[in-house]
């Protein structure tokens, strides 16, 4: 849910390319979007506007693009902020951003075949030796902490648009 769903909608088109479903798009009494569908790939997205008395409910949405970069760039063109710039993440690369609406977007290009770094990376023998008592940071890595510390701070620093 966003203040400003058509706003929102013209955001995703304009950064993924998404294709907004016109014939899903259903508008309430009030005259606010009450549904609406994109396709972005092989997924459907679906926003609306927020009614008045309703909180301010962020998305975190993660997708998978074909190019992280231009997917950042054009993100920042349209008035999205850079949380996570693109970062090696266990056979992917990971970025994040957040929209006009206050939405984080978890972007990711799968990379395939790539050599484990186990020097920056937690390993799969690290993992198994995990108990429940453990926390993530018994594996961290620069890398790591990086993508920890730039979500944490988003988060703290998430307002509801209304003020």
């Amino acid at each position: 849910m966003s203040d400003g769903a058509a706003a929102l909608i013209d955001f995703i088109v304009a950064v993924f390319g998404a294709t907004d479903v016109a014939e899903a798009r259903t508008l309430d009494t009030d005259g606010l979007i009450l549904h609406s569908e994109l396709r972005l790939g092989d997924s459907t997205v679906t926003v609306a506007d927020r009614k008045p008395n309703w909180p301010f409910t962020p998305a975190f949405t993660r997708v998978y693009v074909d190019d992280v970069d231009a997917t950042l760039g054009r993100a920042e063109q349209h008035g999205g902020t850079v949380i996570t710039k693109p970062t090696d993440f266990f056979g992917d690369t990971l970025s994040r951003f957040s929209d006009p609406s206050g939405n984080i977007w978890w972007v990711y290009k799968h990379v395939p075949a790539t050599a484990w770094d186990g020097e920056t990376q937690a390993d799969a023998s690290d993992w198994s030796q995990a108990s429940g008592d453990d926390d993530w940071s018994s594996f961290t890595s620069p890398k790591l902490e990086y993508i920890h510390d730039t979500l944490m701070d988003a988060m703290g620093s998430l307002e509801d648009p209304r003020g």
